[in-house]
C-alpha cells in the first residue's frame, strides 16, 4: 500500500503500481483492469466467437485457474458459449496430486466441467518414468511435447472448437527467446504469441492472458481468493527455460518494460519474415495419424526411441 498515491480510477488508496505504465490502483480496480486487459486481448485478436465450446487447460497453478475465472466471467454474458476445464495429469510423484484437487475444487466453485487426461492413460507412461529411461532431452522437453498431444487429444473428445491455455508475457517473451536461442527461426512462424493451430490440423490454442504479466496474474489470483498451487514442478530447475527467466526478470526491474519490448519485436520479425521458407503446413504421422511436418510426429520419434538402460546405483 502506498498512503500517499491514490487509484487512477477511484481515487482510493493505492495497492498496485504498474512501473511501466506510471499508473496505480486499488485493489478492486486493479482486478477489473486485468479482466478488462482480457477482454480487449479476446476483442483485439478475434479469438472467440459468440458460440465457440473453449476447452482451458487448467494445471492448478495461478496463471490457468486465474484464466479460467476469467473466462467464466465473459463466458456467463454468452449463452451458446461453453467452457470446459481440462487437466493433464503428466505423473509427476508428490506434485501433480495437490494440483489436481486445486482445479477440481475451483472448477465446482465455477460450476464448470472438468476433464482430466493422463500420460499414463495415453502414452503407457508416467513423466516419472518417462525421464528415467530417456535422457536426451530435458524433462520439461519430453513434457511439453506430451502435454500439446494431451490436451489436443482430451479437448477433441469432449467436443471443443479451441483451446485457451494460461500462458503469460513472461512465457511468451521466454519461449520467443528460447526459439532464437536454439536457431528453431521456423518455430517463430508457426507460433504465433496469441493464435496457433491455424491451418496445421490441430485445434486453435488461443492465449487471452498472453499480454499481461506473470506478478499480476499471481496478483489477480491473490485478491481473487483463488487457491493455487505454489510448489514449484521437481523438474524445472535443469531447464534452460528457468535460466531465460532470472535474465529476464533482472532487466525487466532495471529496465520496466523489457518483456513487452520483446513480444512487440518478435511480432514485427514474424510479420517481415518470408513465410513461403517456411514449412507451416502439416501432413500426417505414418505411424498415428496425428498432424505432423514430417513422417513422424514428436510423440512418436520420443516414445519410440529405444530407452536407455536404467542404472541399479
Amino acid at each position: 500500500m502506498w498512503p500517499s498515491l491514490r487509484c487512477i480510477n477511484c481515487h482510493a488508496p493505492a495497492f498496485y503500481r504498474r512501473i511501466y505504465e506510471g499508473t496505480t490502483f486499488c485493489k478492486a480496480c486493479f482486478r477489473e483492469d486485468i479482466e478488462e486487459k482480457i477482454r480487449r486481448t479476446i476483442t483485439k485478436y478475434d479469438l472467440l466467437r459468440f458460440d465457440d465450446h473453449l476447452a482451458v487447460a487448467v494445471s492448478g497453478g495461478k496463471d490457468s485457474l486465474a484464466l479460467l475465472t476469467m473466462l467464466k466471467k465473459i463466458e456467463r454474458r454468452f449463452p451458446h458459449a461453453k467452457i470446459t476445464a481440462i487437466t493433464v495429469d503428466e505423473g509427476i510423484d508428490g506434485y501433480r496430486a495437490e494440483s489436481m484437487w486445486l482445479a477440481q475444487k475451483t472448477c465446482r466453485d465455477l460450476n464448470v466441467d472438468h476433464h482430466k487426461v493422463g500420460f499414463q492413460d495415453l502414452f503407457g507412461q508416467t513423466l516419472d518414468e518417462i525421464v528415467k529411461t530417456h535422457r536426451e532431452l530435458t524433462p520439461c522437453s519430453y513434457c511439453g511435447v506430451l502435454r500439446r498431444r494431451a490436451l489436443q487429444v482430451a479437448a477433441r473428445d469432449v467436443g471443443a472448437s479451441k483451446i485457451a491455455t494460461g500462458h503469460n508475457l513472461d512465457d511468451e517473451a521466454q519461449t520467443l527467446l528460447l526459439n532464437i536461442f536454439h536457431g528453431d527461426v521456423a518455430r517463430i512462424i508457426r507460433s504465433g504469441t496469441i493464435l496457433e493451430g491455424r491451418n496445421c490440423g490441430f485445434l486453435p490454442r488461443i492465449k487471452p492472458a498472453s499480454e499481461i504479466l506473470e506478478q499480476e496474474l499471481a496478483l489477480y489470483a491473490y485478491t481473487s481468493g483463488i487457491e493455487f498451487q505454489t510448489t514449484p514442478c521437481p523438474y524445472l530447475a535443469p531447464a534452460l527455460r528457468n535460466d531465460m527467466r532470472q535474465m529476464l526478470n533482472k532487466l525487466e526491474v532495471k529496465h520496466p518494460g523489457t518483456k513487452f519490448t520483446v513480444l512487440r519485436s518478435i511480432e514485427r520479425i514474424r510479420s517481415s519474415m518470408d513465410k513461403a521458407s517456411f514449412k507451416t503446413n502439416y501432413d500426417h504421422c505414418s505411424k498415428c495419424g496425428e498432424p505432423s511436418s514430417g513422417d513422424f510426429c514428436e510423440v512418436c520419434r520420443i516414445l519410440n526411441k529405444p530407452p536407455l538402460p536404467v542404472s541399479n546405483e
